[in-house]
């Protein structure tokens, strides 16, 4: 496996052989062990010195299920420590059939021009983008797919990215060559732009897959793999039916649906926007679920949502997008909700960040709670670059900073994601000791700790941010992990593939222990960066104001969650 390193001072792209040390690396496990050994932890996030990295997982290229996500690491501008963010799409597959492991975006650009990176089996090369400069993520797309075909995959920033926003993020196309997958969070979008890097195109849908060492192996395993994931109810059954919405109802059902933001645990319109609902809606409008954003996927959970003539408004809309930009909005109609994703996706933000500043200027008086017009202009707003703009397009906690709110729902400065840790307590945990901020994904599902007693909620967390962490050096989806977690036969049918695919046999605790040593990479560089303990705090006003409706206050003691990250 080879990497790339582009050197945007130069204008210079270098090919190099993947290091040993990285061969078991994916991922997330990769680009965070890159960034750590190549960035300096307390450079300026936006200046020379930060990296940007993508790298794919350890079935990138293969036809495994579920096994295309592609990783992008950097030190976040959002956070000011160690960022990693996954997208799905068919990316993470063409990469690794062109047997590229990562792409390392480094140094600063030495004028004003933008470029764009194309790779396919021949090379890569940076091209000039000046045709691409101010577009959003949609247009720049049609115009390189117009160029290159439609087969080809991207990444790409919108007008937040090119205005170094900190809520920007990096779209990735799905398998219909829309960008609707996205690196979400921690601003990976504005260090992107710093870069002068407007896109990177990728060519390799005609080569082949990669071979496994062991064919006959890798064949059984990979069967046991997908029925696995299929066999579980949530993967096979309520996710391909409802999407990611499904949680909506659930989530409500036990008061912490951040509503109002964050005032709130129910939202009264939650009806209007349920995953039934949006399912209801699109099959008489004949819009899409149960749909795979990347070829091979079993468990298709992603849709494509289409307004009452046929139009697609829409895709990969998520339940962290419904109630971030909806009930934390006041906003209860699915429509007007999509249409706001819509603009974030083509603007290059991300929904959750957006969603919690709009939250917060609207209890400021600045805009006004349930008014979809309002939101769609301060989306505007932040693409136009002007001063409300330049705000919000900041993130959740310089919006309360400036309009004077107490209420700021995030940890180590970015924005909470759908689920009020009062009313989910397990969920805080996670939010309050991950490297990566208030982030869902560090975790088990919310289902879990729903699940769980009020005594187990730290200790799972501590469990389950471990192995939810070895499961992201895969490079699997996160979705996978109902089963992995929970399934003996098939992590151990995971565990059949990376031996028929590396000749190499590891145990059930050797696969965990990944989980051990990413984060000690990660949190050792917090800690160069100025991390302390007081950055693993959940804000101060959840432990004191009650959520309503269940009148709750996150109350698990600081020196827990310290243990959490002890081991």
């Amino acid at each position: 496996m080879n990497v790339y390193r582009i050197d945007v001072s130069g204008r210079t792209v270098k090919k190099e052989k993947l290091p040993q040390s990285y061969r078991l690396l994916g991922a997330r496990g990769l680009v965070s062990s890159i960034i750590a050994a190549e960035v300096d932890p307390t450079c300026d996030p936006l200046g020379p010195k930060n990296k940007l990295v993508f790298g794919t997982g350890l079935f990138a290229g293969t036809s495994v299920s579920s096994s295309s996500r592609t990783s992008v690491g950097t030190k976040s501008p959002l956070t000011g420590g160690i960022k990693e963010s996954s997208a799905g799409g068919p990316a993470g597959l063409y990469l690794g059939k062109l047997g590229i492991k990562a792409i390392i975006i480094e140094g600063a650009p030495q004028d004003d021009q933008w470029h764009y990176l194309k790779i396919d089996k021949d090379g890569a090369a940076l091209l000039p983008a000046g045709e691409l400069a101010g577009l959003g993520c949609y247009d720049a797309c049609k115009k390189l797919q117009k160029k290159y075909g439609n087969k080809c995959s991207i990444f790409v920033i919108g007008q937040a990215g090119e205005h170094k926003m900190f809520a920007a993020n990096i779209a990735a196309t799905d398998k219909e060559g829309v960008p609707t997958r996205q690196f979400g969070r921690g601003g990976v979008g504005a260090v992107m732009g710093a870069k002068k890097i407007k896109a990177v195109v990728i060519d390799g849908a005609d080569v082949g897959y990669v071979q496994p060492l062991d064919k006959e192996a890798v064949k059984n395993a990979s069967k046991k793999f997908a029925q696995g994931l299929l066999k579980n109810p949530v993967s096979g059954n309520a996710l391909p039916k409802y999407g990611t919405a499904v949680l909506v109802n659930i989530i409500n059902n036990v008061g912490a649906l951040p509503t109002r933001n964050f005032s709130a645990g129910t939202f009264e319109e939650v009806n209007q926007i349920s995953g039934e609902a949006m399912t209801e809606l699109q099959t008489k409008r004949g819009g899409k679920v149960g749909h795979a954003c990347t070829p091979g996927c079993v468990i298709r959970c992603s849709n494509i949502y289409l307004d009452k003539d046929g139009n697609e408004i829409t895709g990969g809309f998520e339940y962290e997008s419904i109630c971030l930009l909806g009930s934390n909005l006041g906003i209860g109609n699915l429509d007007d909700i999509a249409h706001l994703n819509r603009l974030c996706d083509d603007y290059g933000l991300d929904t959750i960040e957006v969603g919690a500043a709009i939250g917060i200027a609207m209890e400021a008086g600045i805009l006004l709670f349930g008014s979809f017009a309002a939101a769609k202009e301060a989306i505007h707003s932040i693409a136009r670059g002007d001063v409300l703009g330049r705000v919000l397009g900041q993130g959740a906690k310089v919006t309360g900073q400036v309009f004077g709110i107490n209420r700021i729902p995030v940890v180590k400065g970015q924005a909470m994601a759908a689920y009020d840790p009062r009313g989910i307590k397990g969920m805080g945990a996670i939010y309050a000791v991950t490297p990566m901020g208030a982030d869902h994904t560090a975790g088990p599902s919310c289902t879990t700790f729903i699940k769980a007693k009020p005594e187990e909620q730290v200790s799972l967390a501590k469990e389950y941010h471990i192995k939810a962490t070895a499961l992201d050096n895969t490079g699997l989806c996160r979705f996978c992990s109902y089963s992995v977690f929970n399934d003996p036969d098939t992590l151990h049918a995971l565990l059949e593939l990376i031996k028929g695919y590396y000749n190499i046999e590891i145990t059930t605790d050797d696969f965990w222990n990944w989980g051990k040593k990413i984060l000690h990479i990660e949190l050792d560089f917090n800690k160069k960066a100025g991390f302390t303990v007081e950055a693993n705090r959940i804000p101060e006003f959840m432990h004191t104001e009650e959520l309503r409706p269940n009148e709750v206050v996150f109350d698990i003691p600081n020196e827990e969650l310290d243990n959490i990250l002890k081991f």
